[in-house]
């Protein structure tokens, strides 16, 4: 049997704490605007934005290549600024057999910390650990913090 897998990345950002998990949490389908490209599209399927449960279909750059993902709104924790989404569909899923990414948002004095857990068995022990994804993650939370401390 398969082990689920963990790998962290970690940015810090100028950003609030508040304001970047405002923008995940409560603005989704404005988040491709905000990524500078790496977001290209985002589609509710079903629920409404914010709650729990939700559906959504991402379609985004990682690794230079176009890549598609459908997720659900799995879980979210006001309090620590962590939400957990479940990946249902997708690119990730030809080389996973199961895929979540978890989001914390924490204050680091005048700054955030941005932490990533992706959590995901792999279809085969080959496959490598998904390192581009990880980059991409930095990225696209770095695009997004650019894009916060313009507006």
């Amino acid at each position: 049997m398969a082990q689920i897998r963990k790998m962290d990345c970690q940015v810090v950002i100028k950003s609030s704490a508040d304001e970047f998990y405002n923008a995940f949490r409560s603005k989704p389908q404005f988040l491709p605007k905000m990524s500078n490209g790496l977001i290209k599209d985002v589609k509710l399927l079903q629920g409404d934005w914010n709650s729990v449960g939700a559906v959504r279909l991402w379609s985004y750059a990682s690794e230079g290549k176009p890549q598609m993902v459908k997720e659900i709104f799995e879980k979210v924790d006001e309090k620590s600024k962590t939400m957990v989404y479940k990946l249902v569909e997708g690119d990730l899923l030809n080389s996973y057999n199961s895929w979540r990414n978890i989001i914390t948002i924490t204050p680091a004095g005048e700054r955030s910390m941005v932490k990533w857990t992706m959590e995901f068995e792999k279809q085969n022990e080959d496959n490598l650990d998904p390192v581009g994804y990880a980059d991409s993650l930095i990225a696209l939370t770095k695009n997004i913090d650019a894009y916060l401390l313009n507006v």
